[in-house]
């Protein structure tokens, strides 16, 4: 036995009846065996495809082994299985599973690309290829929600929120943000929710620089995303809910002048507002008082900020928070809204859902969304638009376990659930057989996610 096969190997001698070796020699081996699911999504999709359409090959044709293709696929199929370090492409690079997602022969074919070509794949793309890769995220979203829903839905809310990207190093454009207290980017994430379902589709992730507001780009993301929705969806209300970042005249002036779109709008607290909401608090304490728990009452006004040209409906909620051992404490909240329901419905069953995109950001950067780790910014935008295709991979995944007990599982649980399965991969002449393990607590729920993205029983 030589050096290099020694490392391949583990021994545990006395821990068991009989000595136990762990020999790492399995070639035609995979711990992905389930991310055939991940091919199933991607084919319903057309997503990869799609996106890497838009980027430019100035490569010299004659030296060139891996398509761009095959590159982005090798990435966003990796980041949807866990991999979102290049650098794991080396222990990959023969992977019989994830080379079949190329289309490539499990045991035979070309292994795929290393580090450094994936490296350079990412630094090459320029500004006009990533927004064109961006259009096309929200393009293929809309349009397979739309063949979904038959082209018919009742109403699609729009959600944006940014969030935290902390960088650790010269990344460009990264910059120190007071709010979050550290040098960060501050991308901003878009979903679609159809009608009342409980998912929230991602169908924008841009990246910034870590020292704009957060409605910046706010404008063009809402033009592109309502645009889309009106050309799938004929006679669609469409409604857009935000949090307080968003509230400056600019964007409230644009929402006003879209005819059919409905918005809440968080608002921050100042003395006007306040003054105008203590009535409404001052009933508040006296019920809090009464109960010793946290009260809240709902009110209504209209009000103008200097910089707006219009007075706007605000919805107060006049609350007092009671907690043991602590002082009663006032907590009004403002919702700016075009909406004309009462003022507790609106926040409670319209705006306080928002909060629910909280879950989804933090599925995305479970999945790495912020491995920002490039010096060049749209080196890092690019790693954004990986990781989002990745993620919307994942959530057709759990649109086809809508009918089983996963319907409402996390991301990380569907990919540890149903792609990181043992597999032995067997060639013949005829077909591909990739053996799974039969002592599977999940064959069932995997089955069915399977016949839902067009397998058949056989």
């Amino acid at each position: 036995m030589n050096d290099s096969s020694a490392t391949e190997r583990l021994l545990f001698p006395e821990i068991f009846a009989k000595p136990v070796i762990l020999e790492f020699d399995q070639r035609q081996g995979s711990s992905d065996g389930g991310a055939v699911l991940l091919k199933a999504a991607e084919t319903r999709y057309g997503l990869i495809a799609g996106m890497s359409g838009c980027l430019l090959d100035s490569r010299q044709a004659g030296k060139v082994d891996h398509s761009l293709r095959d590159l982005f696929a090798q990435r966003v199929f990796s980041i949807a299985c866990g991999y979102a370090d290049a650098n794991d492409s080396a222990r990959l690079a023969a992977d019989p599973m994830h080379k079949m997602l190329l289309d490539r022969d499990p045991v035979t074919g070309l292994d795929m690309a290393s580090q450094p070509t994936l490296s350079r794949f990412e630094n090459a793309v320029g500004p006009r290829q990533l927004y064109h890769m961006g259009a096309l995220l929200a393009e293929s979203v809309i349009e397979r929600h739309a063949q979904r829903l038959h082209h018919h839905a009742r109403l699609i809310t729009i959600d944006l929120d940014p969030t935290d990207d902390p960088t650790h190093g010269a990344q460009q454009l990264s910059f120190f943000n007071s709010h979050y207290d550290n040098a960060c980017y501050l991308p901003m994430m878009g979903f679609v929710t159809f009608n009342d379902e409980a998912d929230q589709y991602l169908c924008a992730a841009v990246l910034r620089p870590g020292n704009v507001t957060a409605a910046a780009g706010a404008v063009g993301i809402l033009r592109r995303l309502m645009a889309l929705i009106r050309s799938s969806f004929s006679k669609v209300r469409i409604r857009v809910r935000l949090d307080g970042g968003f509230a400056n005249p600019q964007l409230l002036a644009f929402l006003d002048a879209e005819a059919g779109v409905e918005y809440v709008v968080a608002m921050a607290s100042n003395a006007v507002l306040n003054r105008k909401a203590e009535e409404a608090m001052e009933i508040a304490r006296l019920l809090a008082g009464l109960t010793d728990q946290t009260e809240h009452v709902y009110d209504e006004v209209r009000y103008a900020a200097g910089s707006w040209k219009q007075d706007r409906r605000i919805i107060i909620k006049a609350e007092v928070v009671r907690a043991d051992h602590k002082e009663p404490k006032d907590n009004p909240r403002f919702v700016i809204t075009n909406m004309k329901q009462t003022p507790q419905w609106l926040y409670e069953e319209v705006y306080c859902q928002r909060g629910e995109i909280e879950n989804r950001i933090k599925e995305l950067h479970a999945m790495q969304i912020d491995r920002t780790s490039c010096t060049r910014f749209w080196a890092n935008q690019f790693r954004v638009l990986l990781t989002a295709a990745a993620y919307v991979l994942m959530q057709e995944l759990r649109l086809s376990a809508a009918a089983t007990d996963c319907a409402r599982a996390q991301v990380w649980t569907l990919r540890e659930r149903f792609l990181k399965l043992g597999a032995r991969v067997i060639l013949s002449v005829r077909r591909i057989v990739v053996h799974l393990p039969q002592s599977f607590p999940f064959l069932t729920t995997f089955r069915n996610m399977a016949l839902e993205l067009g397998a058949s029983l056989g």
